[in-house]
């Protein structure tokens, strides 16, 4: 059985499976609605009903309140139609952006390296001859092979590869990076799907770019720059890329390489709590404190984007603004679990 869900104000109209969510159905077709946790615990991907019944599933009573409810408002992660369906959303354009729809894929793995003592790279390639189409700086969700649960994990390849990267953080406790990280092995079958996520570079402003990543935040970062210079991007490019010590510090000899090879690539590595004594001759530090030494405190004419844990992603969004670089030129990409989602988010950033 099918529902028909159509979407104000731009009159499109979609089929709906039963029990699909308001928000996969419009992903799937192309449409991208603003969304973060896909818990129904953040609230960003709240939309209004025009016409139609839902059921709300596990919307938290504190990102959707029993008189917003009332009122016809709904969390479209977790919303299902309970017959044909209009709603009112609030339908992103950006000149930048490419309308991809999300599919699913059977995916082999045909690769896996220890980046650092707690990421590992894995290499998958596509089954069937298919192809993921995506924008560098998107990322896939990947599910456990007994359906169980999925994460998000950014794509940490260029656009056009004929396999699939992606750089997995041990998450001590967790229920998916601990299965990766302990038992998949090369030639294991599992499923992605994707693309997701509104993380790419805006071109069309004609600035400079500034990333600051963390941690295996690196990722997306990682396949926006190697996309920028295989296009022949001539604008600046600089990668502050923060790290406790010099074993988390990974991909260092390509960005070194780059920085040799392009002039408009700028990379500066920092390490937080490298030993005194260990040689390293490089920053040291903390990412946002290294930006703001690099910048002498002015970001102004950048478009910055920022990618790693959300406490470091804090101090960088504030030392930006402090240097006169405001909310409409910084871009993030955070994934939030259940945990996550119900933490209170900076009223610096209110795009979090």
């Amino acid at each position: 059985m099918s529902y028909q869900l159509t979407l104000e104000p731009i009159g499109e109209c979609l089929e709906v499976e039963e029990g699909q969510s308001v928000l996969d159905a419009c992903l799937r077709a192309g449409f991208y609605l603003p969304h973060a946790c896909c818990h129904g615990l953040c609230a960003t991907c709240k939309v209004q009903v025009l016409d139609g019944e839902v059921d709300h599933g596990e919307a938290s009573s504190f990102a959707l309140m029993d008189f917003e409810r009332d009122e016809g408002k709904i969390l479209a992660c977790c919303a299902t139609l309970q017959s044909d369906l209009v709603i009112e959303a609030d339908i992103e354009e950006e000149p930048d952006a490419r309308s991809i729809p999300v599919r699913d894929f059977q995916a082999r793995v045909s690769r896996i390296e220890t980046l650092t003592p707690t990421i590992k790279g894995f290499w998958f390639e596509l089954e069937a001859g298919a192809k993921l189409d995506f924008q560098a700086g998107q990322y896939v969700n990947l599910h456990l092979p007994d359906g169980s649960a999925s994460r998000a994990f950014s794509l940490a390849n260029q656009p056009g590869q004929a396999e699939l990267e992606l750089n997995i953080r041990r998450v001590p406790g967790g229920q998916v990076t601990t299965y990766l990280h302990d038992q998949l092995q090369v030639g294991d079958r599992l499923t992605l799907s994707g693309p997701y996520g509104r993380f790419f570079v805006r071109e069309s402003a004609g600035l400079p770019t500034l990333f600051i990543a963390g941690g295996s935040g690196l990722s997306s970062p990682r396949a926006m720059i190697l996309d920028l210079l295989a296009r022949g991007s001539r604008l600046p490019i600089t990668l502050i890329y923060g790290a406790r010590n010099r074993a988390e510090l990974y991909y260092h000899e390509e960005f070194l390489a780059l920085a040799e090879e392009y002039s408009a690539f700028t990379y500066l590595p920092v390490l937080s709590d490298e030993p005194a004594e260990s040689g390293w001759n490089g920053a040291r530090g903390l990412a946002h404190d290294a930006a703001r030494a690099h910048f002498e405190g002015d970001f102004r004419g950048h478009k910055a984007y920022l990618c790693g844990p959300p406490a470091m992603i804090e101090a960088c969004i504030a030392t930006l603004m402090q240097g006169r670089l405001f909310e409409e030129d910084i871009y993030t990409e955070k994934f939030f679990s259940a945990a996550d989602a119900q933490q209170v988010r900076s009223p610096l950033f209110r795009r979090l």
